[in-house]
C-alpha cells in the first residue's frame, strides 16, 4: 500500500458543510475524484490534486526551507474521529491557501533542492526511501510544479482546501 498526499479545493460553504458533516465531505471527495479521474484536468483547472508518494519528500524540503504554511498535512483539524486513509483530514483556510500560493510561486523547485544531498533524505527516513538512485531529487519536481499551480488557482478563486493522506 502507498501513502498518497491528497488535496481538494472547496468553497467556503463546502468547507463549512465538511466541518459539520465529515461523512458528507468524504462522499464529496470521492465524487470529485471519480469525476476528475475520467477527465484528468490540469492542476490549475482541477478541484482534486495528488502529490502521489512525493508528499513526504516535499514535507522534508519545505520544512528545510521554513515554509510558513503546512501544505502537506493541513493546519486545522476536523473529522478527528474519521480516518481518510492515514489519519483524519485537515484543512487550510482561504487566507492560508493564499499565503501558501504566494510562497510556492516565489520558491522554485531548484531552490528547494539546492544543497540537499540524497543521503539527508535517507537519514531522515523520508518516505518512500530509495534516495540513493541517480536523479532521485528530481523525482518530486512535477508534483511540486503541479502543487504550485493547484494552490495558485485555489488562491485566485479564494478557495479553502481539504488536505489528507490516503
Amino acid at each position: 500500500m502507498s501513502m498518497i498526499g491528497e488535496y481538494l479545493r472547496v468553497t467556503a460553504a463546502e468547507l463549512g458543510r465538511a466541518i459539520e458533516d465529515p461523512a458528507w465531505a468524504l462522499d464529496f471527495v470521492e465524487e470529485v475524484q471519480d469525476a476528475e479521474g475520467e477527465t484528468e484536468p490540469a492542476p490549475a483547472a482541477a478541484r482534486h490534486f495528488s502529490t502521489y508518494k512525493t508528499w513526504d519528500m516535499l514535507r522534508f524540503l519545505l520544512a528545510r526551507a521554513e515554509f510558513p504554511v503546512n501544505v502537506i498535512h493541513g493546519e486545522e483539524a476536523f473529522a478527528e474521529d474519521e480516518d481518510w486513509g492515514y489519519g483524519p483530514p485537515r484543512y487550510l483556510r482561504a487566507e492560508r491557501v493564499r499565503l501558501a500560493a504566494e510562497v510556492l510561486r516565489a520558491t522554485s523547485y531548484a531552490q528547494l533542492i539546492r544543497g540537499v544531498e540524497p543521503a539527508e533524505l535517507t537519514s531522515a527516513e523520508v518516505y518512500p526511501l530509495g534516495w540513493s538512485e541517480p536523479g532521485s531529487l528530481e523525482w518530486g519536481r512535477p508534483w511540486y510544479d503541479g502543487l504550485t499551480q493547484f494552490f495558485d488557482a485555489a488562491a485566485r478563486a479564494g478557495d479553502p482546501m481539504l488536505v489528507w493522506l490516503d
